[in-house]
Formats: structure tokens, sequence, C-alpha cells
């Protein structure tokens, strides 16, 4: 007979279709195994009204979900990397890490515009993206804009917005690769810290070698160290602070933006290591940045 595993899930179509990529590898993968979606609708997803810095940060996208896992009610759940907390649990810690899709970010016009001069209300959920697209669009003007990533697309084109900066990954899961306009390079505008990565949680002491062939090494050390850079810098959902790496044989190389509130100063600095001191290096170039930028004026 085989053993059902319940696989807990944000209700919006995107999350959705990001569960079912691991619900496909353990049916395919893992003979016993019978995984069912079970959907969850979070805190973040129902305050549309508010910015989240407002309402608690980036915990209200899986709040609700982790009270599901430490209750029993599901045995695994996937997030975005992106909107999880940087301090990671102990009692239901994330036990692996899908490969990277595209982390850059893109700029979506409405539908049948083919050009655009960079003048108008660009739609922007994060102030990482807003600060450092400013500087590709100083004429533009910048207005909050919350919801998924379908919701964002209908109030573009119901003519509140002129364009979207979103993720890349997240239009492509959803098979909206058209829509996009313009690719930002991680030179222009940094990613979030994990954007484009799939994390999968479970409980902590449980058996999950099952999930060895979904999780990915590189994926892991690449998220590590991202993370890390901006734990130490106590970034949240209101700070733009942000981190991209890469892995080129056994060297990680990382990009990390620093950010100082007191004269809205921010610049990125960079740091290469070995792949597997990613947290270490993570780390390492955050204090570097706070201490040659944290006490200028």
């Amino acid at each position: 007979m085989n053993r059902g595993i319940r696989v807990g899930s944000r209700k919006s179509r995107l999350a959705v279709i990001q569960t079912e990529e691991l619900v496909a590898y353990i049916r395919r993968q893992c003979l016993g195994l019978e995984p069912e979606i079970v959907t969850i609708e979070t805190t973040g997803d129902k305050r549309l009204d508010v910015t989240l810095d407002k309402i608690g940060g980036k915990g209200l996208f899986v709040k609700e979900i982790d009270k599901a896992l430490l209750a029993g009610e599901i045995d695994l759940a996937v997030h975005s990397l992106k909107d999880m907390p940087m301090e990671e649990s102990e009692v239901i810690p994330i036990v692996s890490f899908s490969r990277r899709e595209d982390a850059r970010d893109v700029l979506v016009l409405k539908e049948g515009i083919k050009e655009w001069n960079g003048k108008g209300i660009i739609g922007c959920s994060s102030f990482r993206r807003r600060i450092q697209a400013e500087k590709i669009y100083p004429q533009a003007k910048f207005r909050t804009i919350r919801g998924n990533v379908l919701t964002r697309l209908e109030k573009l084109e119901s003519g509140k917005y002129d364009a979207l900066i979103l993720a890349a990954a997240g239009l492509r899961r959803l098979g909206l690769e058209n829509r996009v306009y313009r690719y930002f390079s991680p030179e222009e505008i940094l990613p979030a810290a994990g954007q484009g990565i799939l994390a999968v949680q479970g409980k902590a002491g449980k058996d999950y070698s099952f999930l060895d062939g979904f999780g990915m090494y590189e994926t892991a050390m690449i998220a590590k160290a991202e993370r890390a850079f901006v734990r130490c810098l106590n970034g949240g959902c209101s700070s733009p602070v942000a981190a991209y790496a890469e892995v080129n044989g056994d060297t990680l190389s990382l990009r990390g933006l620093y950010y100082r509130e007191k004269d809205y100063f921010f610049t990125v600095g960079s740091k290469s290591g070995f792949v597997h001191e990613a947290e270490q290096l993570g780390t390492s170039l955050a204090q570097e940045l706070d201490e040659k930028y944290g006490s200028e004026i």
C-alpha cells in the first residue's frame, strides 16, 4: 500500500505550480509514496492593502504553513526561498533546495505595448528593486503593488501602472515569458537572496533521504551564501539588502548590496571563495561592507 504524503503550498497558481515540481518528482522517483497538495492561505496573501513591513514582514507568507507542518497537518512544505525569513527554524528546517530558475528581475509592459520611453508609473513591490531601478529609469514614478503575479498583471492591464518589475522565475513557471519586455542583469538590479530557488521544509529528525535526487548541492551552497549575507546585515522585508551568488567549479562568487539607512546610500560589493565555505563567505562580505561603509556619513 502506498503511503500518503501531504505537501503544503500557498493557494496562488504560481505556488501550486512550484509545488507540483516536487510532487511530480516524488511520484516519479519514490515508489510507495503518494503525494497530494494541501493549499493554505497565508496572512501575506490576504492582506494586500498595506506593505509587508507594516504587518510583520516575509514570515507572513509562511506562518500558517509552518503551523500546519508543526501540527502534523502536512508532511512537507514548498516555498519560494526569497519569501522565507533569513533565520531558519531548527524544528522545521529546510531539507532540500531545487535547481535555481532564472534569478533575474524583469520589466513587464501592458499587453500589446512594444516600446516604452521610461516615463510613467512602475509597479514595484520591494524597496530593493526600487532603489536600483530608479537609476535606470530616473524619469519614472514608482508605486507600491501587492498581490500574486497574476493579480499584479491584472492591475497593470487595468491602467493603474505603465510597467511592472517582477521576478523572471515566476513568469517562466507560469508560462508567461512572452510578457517580458526587458531582463535586468544582476549588475543592473541585484536579485533578492534566494530568488528563483524553491525550498522544501520538513520536520527535524525525520528521514527525507527520498528527496536526495530532488535537491542540488550547488543550489544549497548558493542559498547559504546569499542568506548569510542578508542575515548578517539584519536584512528584512523592508530592507533593500540583496545578494546573488554563482558557482563555477569549486569557486563561489557572491555579490551583495549594502544599504545605509541614515543617508539612503547603497553600494554593491563582491567576494569569491571555495563553494564549501559558502556561509562564511556571505558573512565575511557583509562584515567587510559594514566595516567600510557603516560609519560613514
